[in-house]
């Protein structure tokens, strides 16, 4: 979870970010402020003002960070187990058992990436992730590929496809009350996987 991300945070400049994280899934980014940043770093706005020249470079420089810190840990990581990595995305994107952080998270990112509609900044900011995040998958299945875990494909098509799913369930999952169709979708993705990428040993 990205929270974990901010359990202990080193310096003043983490704190405010790991505060921006906790109050942009408490409020929200229309009823996000400084001050609502302040009273969550339990600080004067003033403080957060020092750092950062309004929310919108705040809540940029909490995306980045997050960023950061996924390229960090998966950026380079070995794929030991592509199968077992592959089913693990796919077990937290249409997980139904989550919790209120899980979801604010969520419906947090589907808001801020509306603003990239008309915000050029927003925009430049998840055109980036969404390579990065792509890219994250696409080393899944080369590495599969390489082991023979998995069948030869495009993996660069294969990640577009399951990203713009990814999504798609955010959109649908965060603006509507019921999510029935969650284990449907989940289904017909590991229907696709077993045709288009697993091999027939590793088929379900």
């Amino acid at each position: 979870m990205p929270s974990d991300v901010f359990d202990d945070p080193t310096d003043t400049c983490e704190k405010i970010l790991a505060a921006t994280y906790r109050s942009l899934n408490e409020h929200g980014y229309a009823d996000l402020t400084m001050q609502t940043i302040g009273d969550e770093l339990e600080q004067s706005p003033s403080l957060v003002y020092h750092h950062y020249e309004n929310k919108d470079a705040l809540v940029l420089a909490c995306l980045e960070y997050l960023l950061e810190q996924f390229e960090s840990e998966f950026g380079n990581d070995a794929v030991d187990d592509p199968k077992g990595r592959l089913e693990e995305i796919l077990e937290w994107w249409f997980a139904t058992d989550v919790d209120d952080e899980w979801h604010g998270f969520l419906t947090t990112i589907l808001e801020l990436r509306a603003r990239a509609v008309h915000d050029s900044e927003y925009r430049e900011h998840f055109t980036r992730s969404d390579r990065i995040f792509k890219e994250s998958l696409a080393t899944v299945l080369r590495a599969g590929i390489n082991s023979g875990a998995f069948l030869e494909c495009d993996p660069d098509a294969v990640a577009e496809t399951l990203q713009t799913v990814f999504i798609g369930t955010v959109l649908r999952r965060s603006s509507t009350d019921d999510d029935e169709w969650l284990a449907n979708i989940h289904t017909e993705l590991i229907n696709y996987l077993d045709s288009a990428v697993r091999t027939r040993e590793d088929a379900r």
